[in-house]
């Protein structure tokens, strides 16, 4: 794909003011959830209105990626907007009010990519959350945390096969907000384990994997067939 034809990516929906109540919210639970809404916008849509597809081609080049972090961020949207629709039994307020919050940050992620890739952009997914028990505190948090964990390992090992200096400077803001999430997440099962030998490597680096890891660990949950051959390898 020639340069000229590679989508125009803007920010500024990723960094739109958020309301004062809303950022005390966070602000009372310390300098993470306030970076996370520095980073994330605030939306409120709860559907994509493109056809679903029973096979999507993610593309190629800097497209294939956009593409694939698109894909991934349809299916934590799906899943987040699932999880405030049903809450589990036994839910807090403050859980409630923070599910909430992640699945607006990662419906404006999927807004965001569906936007700036414009007619570039992959179909609308089909999902199979059936392995989830979405009334199971334990299952619902536990399937968040991989998805978090997944995502952040996602966007590190993608980021390296991003030519273009303004998409690698808006997916290190997207990944950062994704890594608060999975930090808050595993504050839930058990308070002091923010972070871990599973996710962080002997030198404190976030562990990554490469695109046709992630997918094959995603397609337990996503049922369009992703082709993603035109990914760089």
């Amino acid at each position: 794909m020639k340069h000229q034809d590679v989508p125009v990516l803007q920010d500024e929906p990723l960094m739109r003011k958020l309301p004062r109540r809303a950022f005390l919210r966070y602000a009372g639970l310390g300098s993470a959830g306030i970076t996370a809404l520095m980073l994330a916008a605030s939306c409120h849509k709860d559907h994509n209105n493109s056809p679903a597809a029973e096979e999507v081609n993610l593309g190629s080049g800097d497209v294939g990626i956009l593409n694939y972090a698109y894909a991934l961020e349809q299916l934590e949207a799906a899943f987040y907007t699932q999880v405030v629709q049903t809450p589990y039994s036994g839910i807090t307020d403050m859980e409630l009010s923070f599910f909430t919050d992640i699945r607006d940050h990662e419906i404006a992620h999927r807004e965001f990519f569906k936007a700036a890739l414009s007619t570039h952009a992959i179909a609308s997914l089909q999902f199979d959350f059936s392995s989830i028990n979405f009334s199971s505190r334990s299952s619902v948090i536990a399937t968040a945390k991989a998805f978090e964990d997944l995502g952040v390992s996602a966007y590190n090992g993608a980021g390296v096969y991003l030519q273009t200096p303004d998409y690698l400077t808006l997916a290190g803001k997207i990944v950062s907000v994704e890594a608060r999430h999975a930090a808050y997440l595993r504050e839930l099962v058990m308070t002091d384990t923010f972070v871990d030998t599973d996710v962080v490597d002997s030198n404190g680096l976030d562990l990554s994997r490469k695109p046709s890891e992630v997918l094959v660990i995603a397609s337990t949950y996503i049922k369009t067939k992703i082709n993603a051959s035109g990914l760089p390898q």
